[in-house]
């Protein structure tokens, strides 16, 4: 008879939990589906009305990162009313107000509109993401947390594999809003399996909510990309708006931290990041996701603009990235129990700005067949510093205060993420712009800014001048090729910051792993 810590999971919940975790999942999916759609769907949005709404790159960075910056805004907000509330009425709601989002995201008329309503469908997932992770928390015994949150990490490979096939193929026999339209199905059916399934829980002592923190983090990152973005679509970050816009958004983002530090409610309490393990586990999935999110951004152009791919194509060129990450994600804590976290994670970011760099070699007539090595090289690293980090972050804090773990690492992961898209995209744009402005000469002048924006913009125009276009066709490639290959390396760098970070932080293999206790020995409060 085994008499383990008295499961604090009912009985009847235990009993269910895999079903349970299948249901999170689905819920999962949708959110990260939504951005694994979209970037396939980029390159169409940007086509001139009526095949898409004609946005130019800096509108296309605004539809990602008006979603990003909401969904990390508010998270621990998030996390906070589920640990007060329940955490299933808040999944419920975010679910809802998700599903309406995706519905008039798919009916937007411009580009203005479609970025606002990306925001209001970042308001539901802000709340669906930590909620996932809580629950998962909750039914869950201590001892089986590694390996569900493992398969819940492979659960983002999923929706990285079927994100761009599913808005491929949409794409090639609907208009481009289908790519929105198709969540709403999928909320309906994960609302009745949630009300069937899934048992609601909360934090016994919630935090009390911080409206002044929500608004100057959000505030603040607002101003902080707005600035990158401007300054890439200039191609000058010299300009004075765009250097205030980023010195605003620093100082009001050091005031956010003064606050938060000071209050005695925080919406992010800085005490967690005393714990040197749980601040480079943070770290490392900031990092690998700012790196990832920008060289996304710019594959998409690489593999249709450069390589002449459509967009089902284009999605099934990433299903190694995805396939990997849902063969290794769940199996990545058996590395951690022969090597430890150092060295698993170490390796994952490694590996991570390996790929990077070899995009920065990569031509218009590179073999396909090495893009696809690359990916799923790419995938395998991401699995083996996803499910280490996930654990150490989750773990670090006590059951109870589930949902603030999980919002944690989400912001993280998000607030990277979109850094990743306004650096790295900003990045690419002046590069692209300085290769390209020496070309567009023999065009008028307001047609000659429009053209240096992206190379959507530019082979647009070309298209639209018939012959007398062709003759930028070639350096357009040329400039983005160049801009792409800078960006990588920028990418590169990033990763390997994340990697000295894990590397130096980060716990090896502890006496008590040596002794064949299972992981959760290993997390403690750091080395």
């Amino acid at each position: 008879m085994t008499t383990s810590p008295a499961p604090r999971i009912p009985e009847a919940v235990h009993r269910r939990r895999w079903a349970i975790l299948g249901v999170l999942m689905l819920s999962l999916l949708i959110v990260v589906l939504d951005n694994s759609i979209l970037n396939v769907a980029i390159k169409t949005i940007a086509t001139p009305a009526p095949t898409g709404l004609g946005a130019t790159q800096s509108e296309i960075e605004w539809a990602i990162n008006s979603y990003t910056l909401v969904f990390a805004g508010l998270l621990f907000t998030a996390g906070l009313i589920g640990d007060r509330l329940g955490r299933k009425k808040v999944l419920l709601g975010g679910l809802v107000v998700f599903g309406v989002g995706s519905a008039l995201a798919a009916e937007s008329g411009s580009p203005g509109q479609l970025i606002a309503y990306r925001a209001v469908m970042a308001l539901g997932a802000a709340f669906v993401m930590p909620a996932t992770l809580a629950v998962l928390m909750n039914v869950f015994e201590r001892s089986e947390q590694p390996k569900a949150i493992g398969i819940w990490a492979g659960g983002v490979g999923l929706a990285i594999a079927i994100g761009p096939i599913t808005g491929g193929a949409l794409l090639d026999h609907f208009w481009w809003g289908s790519v929105f339209l198709i969540n709403v199905p999928i909320v309906l059916v994960a609302l009745a399996l949630m009300v069937w399934l899934v048992p609601d829980s909360r934090d016994p002592k919630p935090g009390r909510l911080d409206p002044v923190g929500v608004v100057l983090s959000v505030l603040g990152l607002v101003l902080l990309v707005y600035g990158i973005i401007k300054g890439g679509e200039l191609a000058d970050f010299t300009d004075a708006k765009v250097l205030a816009t980023i010195i605003a958004g620093v100082v009001v983002l050091v005031g956010f931290v003064v606050y938060e530090k000071r209050s005695d409610h925080p919406s992010l309490d800085v005490t967690y990041f005393r714990n040197k393990v749980f601040s480079a586990a943070m770290a490392a999935i900031a990092l690998v996701f700012f790196a990832l999110m920008g060289v996304t951004f710019f594959g998409v152009f690489y593999t249709q603009s450069v390589r002449g791919y459509s967009p089902l194509e284009s999605g099934l060129l990433m299903l190694p990235l995805a396939a990997a990450q849902m063969i290794f994600a769940p199996r990545a804590r058996l590395l951690v129990d022969r090597f430890g976290n150092r060295t698993t994670t170490t390796a994952g970011m490694l590996l991570i700005a390996a790929t990077l760099a070899a995009f920065a070699g990569f031509e218009a007539d590179t073999p396909i067949w090495l893009l696809e090595v690359v990916f799923f090289l790419m995938g395998t690293g991401m699995a083996h510093i996803m499910t280490p980090t996930s654990v150490v972050i989750m773990q670090a804090l006590p059951r109870e205060k589930a949902g603030s773990a999980s919002a944690l690492s989400n912001t993280f992961r998000q607030v990277g993420g979109a850094l990743g898209i306004a650096v790295l995209g900003s990045v690419l744009a002046t590069s692209y712009r300085n290769g390209i402005e020496g070309r567009l000469g023999a065009l008028p002048p307001g047609l000659r800014d429009t053209a240096g924006e992206s190379i959507e913009a530019t082979l647009g125009i070309a298209e639209k001048l018939g012959p007398r276009g062709q003759a930028l066709v070639t350096p357009a490639y040329d400039a983005f090729l160049h801009a792409m290959h800078v960006t990588a390396l920028w990418g590169t760098a990033v990763a390997l910051i994340g990697a000295v970070v894990v590397a130096v932080f980060l716990p090896g293999r502890t006496p008590a792993a040596e002794a064949g206790e299972r992981e959760p020995e290993l997390v403690g409060t750091g080395d």
